[in-house]
C-alpha cells in the first residue's frame, strides 16, 4: 500500500496494533487511535509498542504530539463499545485548539465521558468536545468511523477534483432525492431472487453516475 501510494520510505511508520486490543473487538486500529495533522489521540493499549512508534513519529513529523487515555481511565472494553476513538479530530476555522466529534455513545458513558473531559482540559492541543447521533449508521452497519473518510488536498489537487464530489447544499439534497427514489425500506431473502431487484439497482447506480458526472462506471452501462 505505502509503494502504490508513492510513499516516502523514510517517512513511512509500520505500527503493529497490541493484540490485546484486538481481542478486544479493535478489529481495525481506528477503535481505539485518531489523528489530525500533528496529534494523535489514542488509547494507552492501542499499539504493541507505543513508545517505539511514538519516537519514530517524532522523528519524522514535526511537533509530534501524542495524546493517550490510560487503561486505567477508560477499558478497551469501554472504548470500543463507546465508539470513542471512531471519532473524528479536525480543525475548525475560528475555534482554538482542535475540535474532537464523537458519536453520543462517548457521552452516555460516564467513565469515557471523565476521560473525555480531562482530555479537553489538559495541555494538548484538543480543546473542543462536539457529540452527534450516528446511530442510524450503525443502525444500517457502519459505525462513525465509516462516516470520516478525510483526504487532505492542496489547492492545486481540489482543483482537479470533479465538483459533483464535492458536497454543499444543492448536492446534499439531490443524494437525499435519490435514497428517497431508490431505497428499500426492507429486503427480504426471496427478494434476492427477484429480477426486479437487479434493475432496480441497475437504474438507481445509473442515475447516481449521471447525478456524479462520473460517466459510465459500470458494464451494464457499457453494453
Amino acid at each position: 500500500m505505502a509503494r502504490a501510494h508513492g510513499l516516502d520510505p523514510a517517512r513511512v511508520v509500520f505500527a503493529r496494533q497490541n493484540p490485546v486490543a484486538i481481542d478486544a473487538g479493535a478489529f481495525h486500529n481506528d477503535v481505539v487511535s485518531v489523528a489530525n495533522r500533528h496529534v494523535l489521540f489514542s488509547h494507552e493499549e492501542a499499539l504493541a509498542d507505543p513508545a517505539a512508534v511514538a519516537d519514530a513519529l517524532r522523528a519524522v513529523v514535526p511537533a509530534f504530539d501524542l495524546v493517550t487515555v490510560p487503561a486505567a481511565q477508560v477499558s478497551l472494553e469501554d472504548a470500543v463499545g463507546s465508539y470513542l476513538f471512531n471519532s473524528q479530530l479536525v480543525d475548525i476555522p475560528g475555534r482554538k485548539g482542535m475540535t474532537l466529534v464523537l458519536p453520543e455513545e462517548s457521552r452516555e458513558n460516564p467513565r469515557v465521558l471523565a476521560a473525555l473531559e480531562a482530555v479537553r482540559d489538559g495541555d494538548n492541543p484538543i480543546a473542543q468536545l462536539e457529540f452527534v447521533d450516528v446511530r442510524q449508521s450503525m443502525d444500517n452497519g457502519g459505525g462513525p468511523a465509516c462516516l470520516r473518510l478525510r483526504v487532505v488536498l492542496t489547492a492545486a489537487e481540489r482543483a482537479a477534483v470533479n465538483p459533483a464530489f464535492l458536497l454543499d447544499d444543492a448536492r446534499y439534497v439531490s443524494l437525499c432525492a435519490w435514497v428517497d427514489r431508490h431505497y428499500r425500506e426492507t429486503l427480504t431473502p426471496a427478494d434476492l431472487a427477484d429480477p426486479a431487484l437487479l434493475d432496480e439497482s441497475y437504474a438507481a447506480l445509473d442515475e447516481l453516475t449521471a447525478l456524479l458526472d462520473t460517466g459510465p462506471l459500470y458494464d451494464f452501462q457499457r453494453g
